[in-house]
């Protein structure tokens, strides 16, 4: 469990560093940002409590936020993810998955997990991107960044998953 928990841990600051120290810096066309640090939630375990993945996804957001100057959009954002992370997850498992599963593209496969990522960094996004904006006179820019993004993370991630694997 320790060893989980320091894992998890190393990933948190890999991820941290990564979006504050380089991803924050790309923006192409002036839409499209990468942001990594929901690859974090998406991978946490299915035996996973639920309050630990809230907590760790607002802390997450939250560190985020401090290095981004985004007050409270990331540790909002993330917290939903996190909160709807573990629903989702259950609508891509088999039903004889064991309960120690861990949410990988190797445990997965490949559609599946494309899939799980899509609908949760979709969702991450559009809350993201809503709560940003916090208007919508400029709709078309709204979702011209919230779809640009979604696509970049989940290109960024899914590279990561062939990596890992």
């Amino acid at each position: 469990m320790a060893i989980d928990t320091l894992r998890r841990a190393a990933i948190f600051v890999a991820l941290c560093l990564a979006q504050a120290l380089v991803f924050n810096h790309i923006h192409l066309f002036g839409y499209a940002m990468v942001l990594i640090y929901v690859y974090f939630v998406v991978i946490l375990p299915r035996s996973y409590p639920r309050w630990a993945n809230l907590l760790w996804s607002f802390f997450l957001g939250l560190t985020v936020d401090i290095f981004s100057n985004t007050p409270g959009l990331a540790a909002a954002s993330l917290t939903l993810t996190g909160f709807l992370q573990p629903y989702v997850l259950e609508m891509f498992l088999p039903r004889e998955a064991p309960g120690n599963l861990k949410s990988s593209m190797a445990a997965l496969g490949t559609n599946k997990f494309l899939a799980m990522c899509t609908l949760l960094v979709s969702v991450y996004c559009l809350v993201f991107f809503t709560l940003n904006a916090f208007n919508f006179f400029n709709w078309v820019q709204w979702i011209i960044s919230m779809v640009s993004s979604t696509v970049l993370t989940i290109i960024l991630m899914m590279a990561i998953e062939t990596v890992r694997k």
